[in-house]
């Protein structure tokens, strides 16, 4: 006899990295067929399959101590939902770390369709990371944002200074130290559009995955998301414009150096020619 799936109906959203995915978990959150667990970014598959050592017991603890504990007003929580969300932590920070743990982290899930994960280190897995992921599912659906290459790394470059209190540097760097950081793994890997693409369609069914632009997600709000709401086979919601409206996570505003698109220009184009053979027509206005 097989084992059934573990994960049951299992919805992913891997990236890429300041693409609109953290707008599209604020606003999925509010359709009531999409379950999703205290923290929106896992990493379990990027854990087990890429750096072992990541959800280590300190990390996990100090993600607690810091992101999850601060959150319960003892003036407005309702103690329910406060014993709920210490019995995720309670799961959190459970041992082993493997498929049974994560799929506890979805143990509240009540009539919901999928559990849902948006963990953009995702977007780094091999294929056959993927094609382990399908087979431990009774339906996998996985979402891929793509943004113009050039203001992605430019936004993701002020958002690490940003988080590392080095914004200086936006002021003081020259061509050749920005180039050096771009390059960093941390950084250049999210600009590998056509890599992802690839294992995506190396492992998974075409009905599996969709690929959406971030910039055709923001002149399309409604139109998009009802997109994925077909691709996920839910029901449309509508969502409230004062949600739609909002931004999340931005960078702090700072020009671009006329510069910085040259640093990067012959693999951005290299970057584009994969994405076009993967069968995408890119949007007008990319860098």
């Amino acid at each position: 006899m097989s084992t059934p799936p573990v994960f049951g109906n299992l919805f992913l959203s891997i990236g890429a990295m300041k693409a609109g995915t953290t707008w599209l978990y604020a606003v999925l959150a509010r359709n009531p067929a999409l379950h999703f667990a205290m923290e929106k970014e896992i990493h379990y598959f990027y854990h087990r399959h890429v750096d072992p050592s990541f959800l280590s017991e300190e990390r996990r603890m100090t993600e607690v101590r810091d992101r999850y504990v601060p959150r319960f007003d003892p003036k407005t929580s309702h103690i329910d939902v406060v014993r709920q969300n210490f019995r995720w932590i309670s799961a959190y920070l459970d041992r082993p770390i493997d498929d049974v743990w994560y799929a506890n982290l979805f143990q509240v899930r009540g009539p919901q369709v999928y559990a849902c994960d948006f963990s953009n280190l995702n977007a780094h897995l091999p294929t056959e990371a993927w094609r382990s992921i399908r087979h431990q599912t009774d339906r996998l659906r996985v979402l891929y944002t793509m943004r113009d290459p050039v203001k992605r790394l430019w936004s993701h470059t002020k958002f690490h200074l940003e988080v590392t209190n080095e914004l200086d540097k936006l002021e003081t760097w020259t061509a050749d130290e920005f180039h050096q950081f771009l390059r960093k793994p941390h950084i250049w890997n999210n600009a590998e559009y056509g890599g992802v693409l690839r294992r995506l369609r190396e492992a998974l069914d075409p009905e599996q995955y969709k690929v959406i632009f971030y910039e055709d997600m923001h002149a399309d709000q409604r139109g998009t998301l009802r997109g994925i709401e077909t691709f996920l086979d839910v029901p449309a919601v509508d969502y409230p414009q004062d949600l739609l409206d909002k931004r999340f996570t931005e960078s702090v505003r700072h020009k671009m150096p006329d510069f910085f698109p040259e640093l990067v220009a012959g693999d951005i184009a290299r970057i584009r020619a994969e994405i076009e053979a993967e069968g995408y027509e890119i949007p007008g206005g990319w860098t």
